[in-house]
């Protein structure tokens, strides 16, 4: 490897960045580039039944578990789930995260989201990444002195506009583990997730991915469940990015992909060219 490359995935709670890009995470660290996970919710409401500190300290420790699995480091923030602000105390802590790490590559949330709070996560980390380079911002934490790429992970949401993805990723030969990172996150996928909901359409496809059927009682049998589950909404993410999979790995290999993560490059990060991607996505052939 000639490079080593940092990656920082900020999500709002202690079970997005797994899902969103757990895939993508373990194909870093096969290839021994650093990846880092934070939360910046403790995730202390995500739940129907529980909640407060011991719900809080439950999906702590299901983070580091998932973190284990993919070999990463996983913070989490001690906000209170569902009520994130993009203030500035708060910027200033996303700022401070970013200059310690010193990411070449930075994975967040789309500001445009059904979730107040990934919404408050986008505009934090938005607004620190040209911050992080300026001096006389939090001057006694080193500034950078280059802005990192800044990526969005993958959403359905058209309003006001839709995403469209820089890079699709073959995750097809990570799934398994990235399953195993997701079934870590019991509180999530096999109860808080699992219950019957109802939302707006948009929403419902970011939501109602485990919510089809009763959740097995048996530890091998949920894991199989949810296994079916994420190749379900992770092979519509394929279909979805087939023509940006076929543009990244061929049409052979493109069509043949079942199972996709998805990134699409913001402009309000360091501004990269096409012929640059492959140093931020090592994986990808050439």
């Amino acid at each position: 490897m000639a490079t080593q490359l940092r990656i920082l995935c900020i999500g709002a709670h202690p079970d997005d960045c797994d899902l969103a890009c757990g895939g993508t995470a373990l194909k870093y660290r096969e290839l021994g580039h650093q990846v880092k996970f934070i939360a910046t919710t403790n995730g202390d409401a995500g739940h129907h039944e529980m909640g407060g500190g011991e719900l809080a300290r439950r999906r702590y420790a299901e983070a580091q578990a998932s973190a284990r699995i993919a070999d990463l480091e996983y913070e989490i923030l001690d906000n209170h789930d569902g009520e994130l602000q993009p203030d500035l105390a708060t910027r200033k802590v996303i700022i401070g995260l970013i200059r310690q790490f010193e990411p070449d590559l930075v994975i967040t949330h789309r500001p445009n989201d059904y979730h107040p709070d990934h919404r408050a996560t986008a505009v934090l980390v938005q607004d620190a990444i040209f911050l992080v380079t300026a001096p006389n911002i939090l001057p006694l934490t080193p500034s950078l002195t280059d802005a990192p790429v800044l990526g969005y992970m993958y959403d359905t949401f058209t309003e006001p506009a839709p995403f469209v993805p820089t890079v699709a990723i073959d995750i097809d030969d990570v799934f398994e583990r990235k399953v195993d990172m997701m079934h870590c996150h019991e509180s999530q996928v096999y109860e808080w997730l699992a219950r019957p909901t109802k939302v707006g359409d948009d929403a419902k496809q970011q939501l109602d991915w485990v919510a089809a059927s009763k959740v097995p009682p048996g530890e091998e049998e949920r894991r199989r469940w949810l296994a079916e589950r994420m190749r379900r909404r992770f092979g519509e993410i394929a279909d979805r990015c087939r023509g940006c999979l076929i543009e990244w790995y061929g049409v052979e290999r493109g069509n043949k992909i079942r199972t996709a993560e998805a990134i699409m490059i913001s402009q309000y990060g360091r501004a990269i060219a096409a012929e640059e991607i492959h140093r931020y996505f090592p994986f990808l052939p050439r």
